[in-house]
Parts: structure tokens; C-alpha cells; sequence
């Protein structure tokens, strides 16, 4: 009786150890957390009212396959650009191209350049201006390509 028993609580051991083997292998194949390509995004309060919203790579990405929105390079000088990019306006020029911007200010616009400052800074312009859906690539170019998304170079 004590053998059947051993060997019941063995078997019972064995399945459950399995059991989490497998699941494990489940969560590691599966989960996008293992690729670190989690899509996210934050709201960003601007001084004097309004806000931004910042979008990390694998984010961008995802909204690049149904692409709804206005890409805009902001980065001085021409650093390479990322694939479907609509415009290039110089971040400090904003308000000198207007007429390159939509006249509707719900129009969502994404804005990127190398390292992120230069996005931020047309980002907040933008909003000032009365721009209500304004993105920002959180990383630029630079966090952009560290996670496998690819660069293209024209020589503009």
C-alpha cells in the first residue's frame, strides 16, 4: 500500500511539474513581454494647457501597418527617417511651415527625430497652436533602431 502510494504522489509530481514546464514555454514563446515589444504610450501635460501623447517604438510600429495619421521628421540636420514619413519640417520652424500642416487641428500628427528633444520641443509647439492629437516617438530614431525597427536613408 505504501509503494502505491509513493508512487501516486511521484505521478502527481511529475504531471504538475510538467504542467508548469509547459506553461512556462507558453508564456516565453508568447508573451511579447519576452520580445520586449510591449506597444505604450503616455499623455504628456503641457504648460499653458493641453497635452501630447508619447508613443514608444513597438507603438508606432503597430500603428504604421493601418497608418491613420500625419509622420513628421522634425530633426535637424537629415539623420535618416523612418519608413511612411510624410514631411520634414526643421523643429525650431514649425510655426513658419503652417501651411504644411493640416488646417485641422484633430488631425492626428506624429512627430519623431534622433533622440527625442527635438520631437518634444515641436510637440509642445504644436499644442500651443491648438493641435489636439499630437504624438511624440519616445526615443527617436535612435530607440527606434536599438529595437530592431529598421531606418531608411535618402540623402535629403
Amino acid at each position: 500500500m505504501i509503494k502505491v502510494n509513493g508512487v501516486f504522489t511521484l505521478l502527481i509530481f511529475l504531471i504538475f511539474v510538467l504542467s508548469l514546464n509547459s506553461f512556462e514555454l507558453i508564456i516565453a514563446t508568447a508573451s511579447p513581454v519576452a520580445e520586449g515589444q510591449i506597444p505604450e504610450k503616455q499623455e504628456i501635460t503641457v504648460e499653458g494647457g493641453g497635452k501630447y501623447t508619447n508613443v514608444n517604438p513597438a507603438g508606432l510600429a503597430m500603428m504604421l501597418k493601418e497608418k491613420d495619421f500625419l509622420l513628421i521628421n522634425v530633426h535637424v540636420p537629415y539623420e535618416g527617417e523612418i519608413e511612411k514619413t510624410d514631411l520634414f519640417i526643421p523643429y525650431n520652424e514649425i510655426e513658419q511651415n503652417l501651411d504644411k500642416l493640416p488646417s485641422n487641428k484633430k488631425t492626428k500628427i506624429i512627430l519623431y527625430c534622433k533622440t527625442n528633444r527635438m520631437s518634444e520641443i515641436a510637440a509642445r509647439i504644436l499644442v500651443k497652436l491648438g493641435y489636439t492629437n499630437v504624438w511624440n516617438l519616445e526615443g527617436g530614431m535612435i530607440r527606434w533602431k536599438q529595437e530592431g525597427y529598421p531606418l531608411v536613408y535618402r540623402g535629403r
